[in-house]
């Protein structure tokens, strides 16, 4: 059980460091969006400060969740933006692929989550 988490927890990690990288370099494609989905990017380019700090926390929440002795800590760093990935995708792109991998990465992190419970008691006393 281990080796099959931190295989999870890996691709986990590696997938939000590709995708905090590519808020700064951008390098991945992506297909036009529709005209709702482009006012929506271009507000976000308006705050210049967003999209910069969506990608510093990915890249720093996705190498946290890498390395075990610091995964409770990267899960709950990587949390916001997971939760704000899903309502995007929920909303925007019902029943797609990218719909079924951010709901799978959620899943990923609520499992991690809650197997480091004990290391968020303290927090809550």
């Amino acid at each position: 059980m281990k080796v099959i988490k931190f295989i999870f927890c890996l691709l986990f990690g590696l997938m939000f460091i590709n995708a905090g990288l590519d808020k700064f370099f951008h390098y991945m494609p992506m297909e036009k969006p529709d005209e709702a989905a482009q006012k929506v990017y271009a507000a976000f380019m308006e705050l210049g400060w967003l999209m910069p700090l969506t990608g510093i926390v990915e890249l720093v929440g996705g190498v946290l969740f890498i390395f075990p002795k610091t995964r409770a800590l990267g899960a709950i760093v990587i949390l916001p933006v997971m939760v704000g990935i899903v309502i995007h995708n929920f909303v925007k792109s019902p029943m797609t692929p990218a719909m079924f991998i951010s709901i799978v990465l959620f899943l990923i992190n609520l499992w991690i989550l809650i197997d480091n419970r004990k290391k968020y008691e303290v927090l809550v006393q």
